[in-house]
């Protein structure tokens, strides 16, 4: 059992994972690696000159392995269900493992067969239909960048989906909205 699960390693699945596991959720992103920034190179990402889409999502990973999230990596989810709990329950590829969370996010770009066979709803555009924090028809279960949004696919777009997600998802765990807001130590 963990508190979120993740499906999709990208800019916004590894940006909802990171703000979720920074404050103190027990996250676990499943990451098959088939992101589009390997055929990307960065220069419209703010605080990023000019970086390679590939090194981009290395440096991604190792930030949010930092923080405490646990990768899956090559795993595929076949299906993601509501458990009898509230929860979901995530199975992969082989079939054998099934992972428990009370939260999922999917950051699946225009892969968007999951979430609907979950029963989230779809827009008339055919992306996963979401409120302002990324939340689905189906209770704590978010879609961020491509899943929810048709042709704007921007990594620095995506990240923000993920962290409207992870930051709902936080409030409702604090009863009260939360932000994420680091301020430097006095020196």
């Amino acid at each position: 059992m963990t508190d979120v699960i993740v499906v999709g390693g990208g800019p916004a699945g590894l940006s909802a994972g990171l703000f979720t596991a920074k404050n103190g959720l027990e996250t676990t992103v499943f990451d098959t690696d088939k992101t589009w920034m390997h055929k990307a190179h960065l220069y419209n990402y703010l605080g990023i000159e000019s970086e390679d889409g590939t090194q981009f999502m290395d440096d991604s990973r190792e930030q949010a392995e930092s923080f405490g999230v646990e990768r899956v990596q090559g795993e595929q989810v076949m299906a993601v269900e509501t458990s009898g709990d509230g929860g979901f329950t995530v199975r992969t590829e082989d079939g054998e493992n099934e992972y428990e969370a009370d939260y999922v996010v999917f950051a699946t770009g225009t892969n968007r067969g999951l979430a609907e066979e979950l029963g989230c709803a779809t827009t008339e555009d055919g992306t996963i239909d979401v409120d302002i924090d990324m939340e689905t028809s189906v209770d704590d279960a978010y879609a961020t960048g491509a899943t929810a949004r048709a042709e704007k696919w921007q990594a620095i777009i995506s990240a923000g989906d993920g962290a409207a997600a992870a930051l709902d998802i936080l409030s409702k765990e604090k009863g009260e909205r939360f932000h994420d807001f680091d301020v430097p130590d006095d020196e």
